[in-house]
């Protein structure tokens, strides 16, 4: 498809198309048919498995009666899909190791892209998603919700106006809980292949708002960790283990407090269950099982081209889900506290929309949030924020406005492009070097953006 195709010139509202039909499409395929409809339509499914098109176009009938179904075409159909319905933009929600094979494929046909975070797994591939943006001039949004969320933009706000001067440090430690963490180790994020670990996968997040917050780029990154909790070794030599290769239908795992019991969640019943029998893909496999590839403690030094360092950790692991973060600057330091669980119950069913329970949709453990301004010879000041309902403290709905609503001007820049994906990429990427090699990483020896 040339950009002279009609999928370049197609009239108000535009039309999209969703590629990877997994539970984090239904954020986008539900905007689409419903608070955004008027300005974007939603034209077209693309997806390898059958049965998930369908589970999704159940739901979108289930919230609009009377609806078309959507036309759902197979991953080989893509190019045909974007001809045959004059697509605009495509929003890519496959399994990360493939975003810039569609992102790719979608600029060339004369598209834009919304792509799910982390916008690819490797430098090869982000450098192909940048040099394809800048051949084609086509747009690539990446859908960092968290700079969305009130209390991180509060961050934002409180740094850029200089409240507590030059910013020369920032520690920043993000907790896991039993539940969340676990969830990555039972489904294909466990191959490092498939999501390029949790320091890509999940971290993309938290380098993305460092890199936003400080309005800087990382220069050099050392990384030191590995798989301690989960995986083959450490599980049965702590008595954790079932003997168990799936959840679903093991008498083993049914006492295993770190099993995924699929037939409890209507969501994750319909959407992964029913759905093995075209792609065998099981939801529910066994965390302290073999072939988990990723690292589930790490610890990340990284300095800035500001000059600023951060120190970092993630763990997956955790007794309580949420995060801490402090900016130490020249005229005093901010600290942020974000307790999303205070601790984790065991054999929660997932009920909800959502498919994976995370700490602050738990409900009966809820934590709290905390944000303070700790100037020079001052006393510590609070800074109250209000959060919206909806993902991330409202962020997931802001987010949404700012992709498929009217375009309004936004002081703290929080759209997203490829250049923002790469640099919170690079972090990750030179982390996981770090990790091979036991050296310090220079971020433009892998990506220089």
């Amino acid at each position: 498809m040339s950009q002279q195709d009609p999928c370049t010139t197609s009239p108000r509202p535009r039309r999209a198309a969703v590629v990877g039909l997994g539970a984090r499409a239904r954020m986008f395929t539900e905007a689409l048919t419903g608070s955004f409809a008027e300005r974007v339509e939603l034209v077209g499914l693309c997806d390898l498995n059958t049965h998930r098109m369908a589970v999704h176009n159940a739901w979108i009938a289930a919230d609009h009666p009377g609806r078309a179904p959507v036309p759902a075409y197979g991953a080989d159909e893509f190019e045909e899909m974007l001809r045959r319905e004059r697509v605009d933009l495509v929003v890519v929600c496959t399994v990360d190791r493939t975003h810039d094979h569609y992102i790719v494929r979608a600029l060339e046909a004369g598209c834009d892209v919304v792509t799910e975070k982390p916008m690819t797994t490797d430098a090869e591939r982000a450098h192909r998603i940048l040099h394809a943006r800048r051949r084609t001039g086509r747009e690539v949004r990446v859908s960092f919700n968290y700079r969305y969320n009130p209390v991180h933009s509060a961050v934002r706000e409180l740094l850029a106006s200089g409240e507590i001067g030059e910013v020369g440090s920032v520690h920043f430690e993000w907790l896991l809980d039993l539940r969340h963490g676990a969830d990555y180790f039972r489904r294909w994020h466990r191959d490092k292949a498939n999501s390029g670990g949790l320091l890509v996968h999940k971290s993309t997040h938290h380098f993305d708002l460092v890199n936003w917050w400080l309005d800087t780029r990382p220069d050099t990154v050392f990384a030191q960790g590995g798989l301690f909790f989960y995986g083959d070794e450490a599980g049965p030599r702590r008595g954790l283990a079932r003997d168990y290769t799936r959840a679903h239908g093991s008498p083993a795992a049914e006492s295993d407090p770190f099993a995924l019991r699929l037939r409890d969640s209507p969501v994750l019943t319909s959407l992964y269950l029913d759905a093995e029998r075209e792609d065998g893909y099981h939801r529910d496999q066994n965390v302290f099982g073999p072939g988990v590839t990723i690292e589930d403690d790490m610890a990340v030094l990284v300095r800035y081209a500001s000059g600023a360092t951060l120190t970092y950790h993630l763990t997956a692991y955790a007794p309580w889900e949420g995060y801490r973060i402090a900016f130490n600057g020249s005229e005093g330091r901010v600290e942020l506290l974000v307790e999303e669980s205070t601790w984790t119950r065991p054999h929660v069913p997932v009920t909800g929309a959502s498919p994976v329970l995370h700490g602050a949709e738990a409900g009966a453990e809820p934590g709290r949030t905390q944000l303070l301004v700790r100037r020079f010879w001052e006393p510590p000041r609070e800074v109250k924020v209000e959060t919206d309902a909806g993902g991330h403290g409202g962020g997931d709905v802001r987010m949404l406005a700012d992709l498929f609503g009217e375009r309004v001007p936004d002081a703290l820049g929080r759209a997203a492009d490829a250049v923002d994906g790469a640099r919170s990429l690079v972090t990750g990427l030179a982390a996981n070097r770090s990790l091979e090699t036991g050296m310090p990483v220079a971020a433009r020896d892998l990506l220089h953006v």
